[in-house]
């Protein structure tokens, strides 16, 4: 027979059991109605619920409507991209860039990649504190210019990076994009309005040589 204080215990342990079961169905049940699915049956109807479709793929639904852009990170992760964001400033037919860029998805790490191309590029570089050599890692404050393995991990190590990937299946990283803003188109030309015959030659007369504009200079090259 059982002594009254081991089935006091007992029955507390089962209590307890039984709770957090309630507990993580309630949870499990909230995050699924969260979710909202959209799909087409085989009649071409496009279905909307909170529940997946028993076959066939689904689209994954925000609460707006909008597809989800990307499925969730772990909270290891997620917090290190909210502390210290990556940016890889990168330019073409650069092989330490292309180096770069493997380690960072090879290691897993969510980055923004801004390219430098152009005079405008090359200007929103030195803003940021950039030199004219690539590539260039941001991790948060910290800046590491060129490719070497080792500082590129221990700057990613410092800002509490993991050193596995935890990249969750269907993750992608976003397209390149300029270093500087796309500026606005320049308005079209003014067409000017020829003067009247009598006034022609006084004009010409008067008219100065106009002179030719200094060809600008191309800046140096990058060095990797």
């Amino acid at each position: 027979m059982m002594p009254k204080h081991g089935a006091h215990r007992a029955g507390r342990q089962a209590g307890m059991l039984v709770l957090a079961a309630l507990v993580a169905a309630c949870a499990a049940g909230a995050v699924a109605q969260d979710r909202m699915y959209k799909w087409k049956d085989a009649a071409g109807v496009t279905h909307y619920s909170d529940t997946p479709p028993a076959r066939g793929q689904a689209s994954v639904l925000q609460a707006d409507g909008r597809p989800d852009a990307a499925p969730a990170l772990p909270y290891e992760l997620a917090r290190a991209v909210k502390l210290h964001p990556v940016t890889l400033y990168t330019t073409a037919h650069c092989d330490a860039c292309d180096q770069g860029r493997a380690l960072l998805r090879a290691r897993g790490i969510p980055f923004a990649e801004k390219t430098v191309t152009t005079p405008e590029d090359r200007q929103a570089l030195h803003g940021i504190g950039g030199k004219d050599e690539l590539p260039l890692l941001v991790v948060g404050r910290r800046q590491v210019t060129g490719f070497a393995a080792a500082a590129w991990n221990e700057a990613l190590d410092s800002a509490s990076y993991p050193r596995e990937a935890m990249l969750p299946p269907g993750y992608r990283t976003g397209a390149a994009e300029a270093a500087a803003p796309a500026s606005l188109p320049a308005p079209p030309p003014r067409v000017p309005v020829a003067p009247a015959p009598d006034a022609a030659a006084a004009q010409a007369g008067r008219q100065q040589p106009r002179q030719q504009p200094q060809p600008k200079k191309s800046p140096p090259d990058f060095q990797f």
